[in-house]
């Protein structure tokens, strides 16, 4: 059998990272004034919620589950046309609202561990993120919710806390490994921080995700402060002004321009990291 990433060691072992991202993303979301401007270009905090809560027409986990029920066919949806139909309709929405249709997605999301059946973790589904296991997209979330979090700063939110970033890289990692495996790519790389960080490695027997502990992984390595990896893989940073000012550091860049052309899909989260020069 195939490695499938995080996802392949089972619900057991990936719920309670998904579940604690989630939580201290709503402990995020609670503290911060959504009616500012965000870290993320041209939007509030209140737009940045709105596109990860959970409302009658934009029902994430219900609509994986039909994807991965159904054999995971068709092409991903266009990230950007459904948000700017959810910003549309709830624009006008409360404070209350928008936080409640938050919590209501990170409950859909635990009631998917509980309830259904383990034999769609591993199925294909289609997903903002391409068409990949069901589990490796909830995992992958945590890398939005991160990303998120740390866009929730200039809204008064505090820092998001180390486990979120890491959940968050270790996220984007998991979705990277299953997009090169859908893409007949092999590679690896790793996103080092202070504090440990995350790597993953594609061959053609399937993908493996690492955390990398306090161990100085060999091979490719892009090292710095997790909130910089993420905010230079969401487009928020300008990853050649944090190399030059030594913010960021690689070694070895061979295993990102092997898995380079991933860059080019629409669908493919952390792109300016694999552009790295």
């Amino acid at each position: 059998m195939s490695a499938q990433g995080l996802a392949g060691a089972g619900r057991a072992s990936v719920e309670p990272r998904v579940l604690a991202a989630w939580d201290a993303f709503l402990s995020s979301a609670d503290a911060a004034d959504l009616g500012l401007t965000s870290g993320a270009p041209g939007q509030r905090g209140h737009d940045l919620c709105v596109q990860l809560g959970l409302w009658t027409e934009h029902r994430a986990v219900h609509d994986l589950v039909t994807s991965a029920r159904a054999g995971g066919h068709g092409a991903p949806p266009d990230v950007r046309m459904v948000r700017d139909a959810v910003l549309d309709t709830h624009r006008d929405a409360s404070r209350a609202e928008v936080l409640s249709a938050l919590r209501r997605r990170r409950d859909a999301v635990s009631i998917y561990f509980q309830n259904y059946d383990e034999t769609l973790d591993l199925a294909p589904a289609v997903s903002p993120f391409g068409r990949i296991p069901l589990l490796s997209v909830l995992v992958g979330e945590a890398y939005l919710l991160a990303v998120t979090a740390l866009d929730l700063v200039p809204c008064g939110a505090p820092r998001p806390p180390e486990p979120l970033l890491q959940a968050g890289l270790a996220g984007l990692c998991e979705v990277l490994g299953a997009l090169a495996v859908e893409a007949d790519l092999t590679g690896s790389a790793a996103f080092r921080t202070p504090s440990g960080g995350w790597g993953f490695a594609v061959s053609e027997d399937g993908w493996s995700v690492r955390d990398l502990g306090s161990r100085l992984p060999g091979g490719t390595v892009v090292e710095g402060e997790a909130a910089d990896l993420l905010g230079v893989a969401a487009g928020r940073l300008e990853g050649t002004r944090l190399l030059r000012a030594r913010r960021l550091r690689t070694q070895q860049i061979t295993g990102l321009l092997r898995l380079a052309p991933l860059a080019d899909l629409p669908w493919t989260p952390g792109a300016p990291l694999l552009r790295l020069p």
